[in-house]
């Protein structure tokens, strides 16, 4: 069977029509999801109705189910399936998170431009999020494609980031909006590892920068000029050109690459409308970036 392909924004992002994901496609429909991902990185498939089993399922088969940031920080009360991120501003008793709830403020990094799981060991690959609920104004995705960004970069710049390797944690995100104190257990889940700056896509054998609000130092650069380069890189890769925008509908399941885009949630009435979607997330090849992914860790006190 063939399914009907819409590009949303170019050669960056498609909706997939005619795909019931329920149960696992056939081989040959699942072939052409991954030529269709390969091509594309942000893949839109409407009007789904699973249920996590279902969900867990289909990610499952691009990749290893990675631990999820609940179960590395050790939270209680976990509402949904632990192999699931809970990406959601409700608590356990389906109440809307208080404005001082200091998950609420971890959350709110999700609205930073990211790369998810940049920061574990091996990196995560593919995200696949479900909407449950939605709010009904605002909370849109907003995607952007590093592949075109790198294609488009000058080639100075090309030639200055090409070799460099920076450190990725979550807690470096978290610090940018105003979080200072951290458990041990977060400073031990999210010690830092090293990640290229740039890599190649093998599948579809493009370049693409690696970039994520997770990035704090960069190897061989003092802070300011890592601030800088940064900046200026992130400039670059989120120029209106590169963006495709999600605008959620209950029933949607989009899956994205993390290792050639970057993705932020914009902001809803989050203390007023319940929001319930879930994310499954796979990883890596544990030796993506050359070597072991053992071999890149950083060991520095934090």
């Amino acid at each position: 069977m063939t399914f009907p392909i819409y590009p949303l924004a170019g050669e960056f992002a498609a909706e997939i029509g005619d795909v019931d994901l329920r149960a696992i496609p056939a081989p040959e429909t699942m072939e052409a999801i991954r030529s269709a991902f390969a091509r594309f990185a942000v893949l839109v498939f409407p009007q789904q109705q699973l249920d996590s089993q279902q969900h867990l399922a289909f990610a499952s088969h691009f990749g290893p189910l990675e631990r999820t940031v609940d179960v590395a920080m050790k939270r209680s009360q976990s509402r949904i399936d632990p192999k699931l991120a809970d990406v959601a501003n409700v608590g356990p008793d389906g109440s809307v998170w208080q404005a001082d709830s200091r998950r609420r403020a971890f959350e709110r990094g999700n609205r930073l431009w990211h790369t998810d799981s940049s920061f574990n060991s091996p990196a995560g690959y593919m995200s696949m999020l479900y909407a449950r609920s939605i709010a009904p104004v605002g909370g849109n995705t907003e995607f952007t494609d590093l592949r075109t960004a790198w294609d488009t970069l000058a080639a100075p710049l090309q030639s200055r980031v090409r070799g460099l390797w920076a450190e990725h944690s979550i807690l470096n995100s978290r610090r940018k909006l105003g979080i200072r104190e951290f458990t041990t257990e977060e400073a031990e889940a999210f010690a830092p590892v090293l990640r290229p700056l740039v890599r190649e896509i093998p599948e579809s054998g493009r370049t693409s920068l690696y970039l994520a609000a997770h990035i704090g130092r960069i190897e061989g650069l003092g802070e300011e000029e890592a601030i800088e380069l940064l900046e200026v890189l992130t400039s670059h890769a989120t120029l209106p050109q590169f963006r495709y925008a999600h605008r959620w509908r209950v029933g949607d399941l989009v899956m994205w690459d993390n290792r050639c885009t970057m993705h932020r949630g914009m902001p809803f009435d989050d203390l007023r409308w319940p929001r319930d979607m879930q994310r499954a997330t796979t990883s890596d090849r544990p030796d993506a970036f050359g070597a072991p992914d053992a071999e890149r860790r950083v060991s520095r006190d934090y």
